[in-house]
């Protein structure tokens, strides 16, 4: 019963953010439409956002256990509070930032604390893997309420009517804090040092082993590939498919649905079917989804959208996208997760988001320089290569599993 409040906490903890954190694309799209910036400066906001994360989450998994999962979650709940006040009173570009900085910050301590108390409510690795990727779906559901909310406090009337969702962002934040405020953590760990400095020095010898190095690739282009698709495709529903904003917005609820829809399958099928299967057939479907659905979106025509059914089918596919991508990551991170001690569950998870944070920061940058050199209809292209990388990594983590499988069974006998 107690795991079953703590996770609870950590499904909504994690909910809240996912709004907040993925409205990049969305206030992308806004910083270009209302606060006339161009495409490189509003994939800035990306930078802003995943720069803090890494900085932040490098440091925290040192010392976090120290401070308590619970009090650390509550001071970034609280930060972020702040953030989203300001955001509403601001209505800047520089507002815009400060918002991702401090959504960042915060979420660098709520990941960080999640995916290290994922170990400790869990009894074995499936059950960590299928816990870890249902948080994820969760988090995919949250992004996707966002992309539904938003464009419902637009107004053709009023260009900062849309400011109003930060304070409906506010409230829920505060309903978060108090329901973990209240929420009683009576889970048990360890610390991985005898003191700060030591914490830090086990988690930089992390880094040696040759999990961690390819999981650091791994994590840096896969999170490369989805946020630059991620964050992108509402100015890509615009800017090549020519659809309205509102509808853009709305549109790229499905890629959020496809991903949340795909987690959430893929946690079940990982129970029956081997991770390396999987995640091989969801690139492979991934890579063709780009080689045979990008190139319809050349020499479209602007056309007149009164209604869903008025656009082009090509905006209901390529977000479908999502159900390939979905599984990747979370099962990538319980996999190495799962292979280290409990004990280096909160450095480790620190490591899994640096890497992550940098990935994303370059991947929206890469596109938003790639929409306004080579256009829109070009830059989802680049995705290919991460891809490849993947499916490199892929092979490398089955051979670190297997040689630690051989050498486990020859300690036994």
């Amino acid at each position: 019963m107690t795991n079953l409040r703590i996770k609870l906490s950590l499904f909504l903890n994690y909910f809240v953010f996912a709004i907040l954190l993925n409205s990049v694309g969305i206030l992308i799209q806004k910083s270009i439409n209302n606060y006339q910036v161009n495409e490189v400066e509003a994939s800035s906001l990306e930078a802003f956002k995943d720069l803090s994360i890494a900085l932040v989450s490098f440091l925290v998994g040192s010392f976090l256990p120290r401070i308590g999962y619970k009090k650390g979650m509550l001071i970034a709940l609280a930060l972020v509070f702040a953030g989203c006040i300001g955001m509403y009173y601001g209505n800047s570009f520089t507002s815009v930032r400060i918002l991702f900085a401090c959504v960042g910050v915060s979420f660098a301590v709520i990941k960080v604390s999640v995916y290290s108390m994922i170990g400790l409510v869990t009894n074995n690795d499936k059950e960590h893997k299928s816990l870890l990727t249902s948080i994820e779906s969760f988090f995919m559901i949250g992004i996707a309420t966002g992309f539904v909310v938003f464009p419902l406090f637009y107004s053709d009337t009023d260009p900062d009517a849309w400011l109003r969702i930060y304070l409906l962002l506010a409230a829920l934040v505060a309903m978060s804090f108090f329901i973990l405020l209240f929420s009683k953590f009576n889970v048990t760990y360890e610390v991985p040092g005898s003191n700060i400095r030591q914490d830090f020095t086990e988690m930089i010898k992390l880094m040696k082993r040759p999990l961690v190095l390819v999981f650091a690739i791994a994590a840096f282009m896969y999170v490369m590939m989805e946020q630059g698709i991620m964050s992108w495709l509402p100015t890509f529903n615009q800017k090549v498919l020519h659809l309205p904003e509102k509808t853009s917005v709305y549109m790229a609820v499905i890629l959020m649905l496809s991903i949340a829809l795909g987690r959430y399958i893929s946690s079940l099928l990982v129970k029956k079917i081997a991770w390396l299967v999987i995640l091989l057939a969801c690139l492979i479907g991934a890579a063709l989804m780009v080689l045979f659905v990008l190139p319809q979106t050349q020499h479209l025509q602007p056309v007149q959208i009164n209604s869903l059914k008025d656009v082009p089918v090509i905006a209901y596919v390529f977000p479908l996208i999502g159900f390939f991508l979905a599984p990747i990551y979370p099962l990538i991170n319980s996999f190495v997760l799962s292979a280290t001690e409990k004990l280096f569950h909160s450095p480790m998870a620190s490591l899994l988001v640096f890497f992550s944070a940098i990935g994303g920061t370059l991947g929206s940058r890469l596109v938003g320089y790639l929409f306004q050199n080579i256009g829109g209809q070009k830059a989802f292209y680049f995705s290919l290569i991460p891809m490849l990388a993947l499916m490199v990594c892929l092979f490398f983590f089955y051979r670190i599993q297997t040689k630690s499988t051989i050498e486990e069974k020859a300690g036994k006998e």
